[in-house]
């Protein structure tokens, strides 16, 4: 099967499938085709316990590890499907292409469509939050004079893009502060300085839904009401588009992408989704990706269709346009969905309600120790699965190394302004948390 002979297959089958295919549940991984490797196990019945959740993964008990939201460490049933189709590859990798390629990439954006409650020829898949963030704010259609607001609580990724995108386009990014103290933010607060911020040349928020730097969660559906008011008097390609970096609320948060009201989305799935490494999507809605330009070529744009021969140019969904083509760690790449499908079965309210229970341990116990300052806003309307603080006499580093010696792993933010991080989540127990109280407290 030489280049051509690919790309007229796969993209006969995956373009139409994408945009009209819904799977109903939860799919094994490669289920449509199964070459000579072995069959993926079942997945794993839901978790009766957390404690049944920590034994699907192989992390050490010589740690207590509360910083998963880095790099999480990967689930059984993701493994697992990542071994089979290693197998394939390894023992004959042009027919495993051959059998498993566009089908595996269909059923991932349906297992993501699914939890996020969206359609899947809305999603493309990417191999980071960067990479999406990249894709999508490098194809923002803009004008010399418009402009990009976004906050100076954003990530290194959100910035670079951003700065890249207007050095092509003349257009302007303005960067606002959204709050001085984090911790005692509201949501009238945010929404407010959002709103004040705007322009009649504002097309664009670039905003975060979980700051990583201090733990604020912003109040995306307010925000996103508000926007609704403000664009009710602006044409289509006037209207302010919300674009938001979703990576730490997806997989700790309860509300679906869909209820949250913003028009892009992106997100890498190996932190709190604990899916394969080096995966991710984007996910827009459909009116809205008409306002970016992809700018890497897909396999399953009408372009590709057309140099393939013989397959007629038709609409193709907007999601995968954006996707980059080309080879990719499909072991990986195709094991994401069992990921998505393992937080189907515990369900994003019980997951929500452990990670804010334990984080909300974590900050009433910090807040009760005289020495100990908390960044991160106590209410869970405010805050997710980041916890923020400031030890009085002792820089972050110095508190994350104490505690790392102490058998704890924890974290300082890579911002300008530092904090020391825990990131409790299921897969930690309320023992892990006082483990670490246990240690702060020492240094008052």
């Amino acid at each position: 099967m030489d280049r051509r002979d690919f790309l007229r297959t796969g993209l006969a089958l995956g373009g139409a499938a994408l945009a009209t295919t819904t799977a109903p549940g939860c799919a094994t991984a490669a289920a449509a085709v199964t070459p000579d490797a072995a069959p993926p196990a079942a997945a794993p019945p839901t978790a009766d316990s957390w404690e049944a959740l920590r034994a699907e993964f192989d992390l050490t008990h010589d740690e207590v590890h509360l910083s998963n939201f880095l790099l999480a460490p990967h689930p059984r049933c993701v493994r697992e499907s990542i071994e089979v189709y290693r197998r394939a590859f390894d023992t004959n990798p042009v027919k495993a292409l051959k059998q498993y390629y566009p089908q595996a990439d269909l059923e991932v954006a349906q297992a993501i469509a699914r939890y996020l409650e969206v359609k899947p020829e809305e999603i493309g898949l990417t191999e980071s939050t960067t990479v999406g963030l990249g894709l999508v704010y490098s194809g923002l259609r803009l004008s010399e004079g418009e402009e990009i607001l976004t906050s100076t609580h954003e990530h290194y990724s959100t910035d670079k893009s951003l700065l890249l995108r207007a050095e092509r386009t003349g257009a302007r990014v303005r960067r606002i502060p959204l709050y001085t103290e984090p911790e005692s933010v509201t949501e009238e607060g945010l929404v407010r300085a959002v709103m004040d911020a705007l322009t009649p040349r504002t097309r664009y928020l670039a905003m975060t839904w979980v700051h990583s730097g201090s733990g604020v969660k912003l109040p995306l559906r307010a925000l996103s009401e508000a926007l609704v008011r403000v664009n009710a008097g602006r044409g289509e390609a006037e209207r302010v588009l919300l674009c938001v970096d979703g990576v730490h609320g997806l997989g700790a948060e309860a509300e679906s992408v869909a209820s949250l009201g913003c028009d892009f989305f992106m997100a890498g799935c190996h932190k709190w989704m604990f899916g394969p490494r080096g995966t991710g999507f984007v996910w827009g809605r459909t009116a809205a990706w008409g306002r970016v330009v992809p700018s890497v070529p897909t396999f399953f744009s009408p372009t590709v269709r057309m140099w393939a021969q013989d397959i007629p140019t038709q609409q193709v969904a907007p999601g995968p346009q954006i996707a980059p083509g080309g080879f990719h760690a499909f072991d990986h790449r195709w094991s994401m969905g069992k990921a998505f499908e393992l937080h189907e079965r515990l369900g994003r309210a019980r997951v929500a309600e452990r990670v804010h229970a334990l984080n909300r341990q974590a900050k009433e116990g910090l807040a009760a120790m005289k020495h100990v300052r908390v960044r991160t806003p106590l209410a869970d309307a405010l805050s997710s699965g980041i916890t923020c603080f400031e030890v009085a006499g002792h820089t972050p580093a110095e508190v994350v190394h104490h505690l790392g010696d102490k058998g704890i792993v924890a974290s300082v933010s890579p911002y300008v302004t530092k904090y020391v991080r825990l990131a409790p989540g299921v897969l930690n127990t309320p023992a892990d948390v006082d483990a670490a109280l246990r240690e702060i407290r020492a240094l008052g």
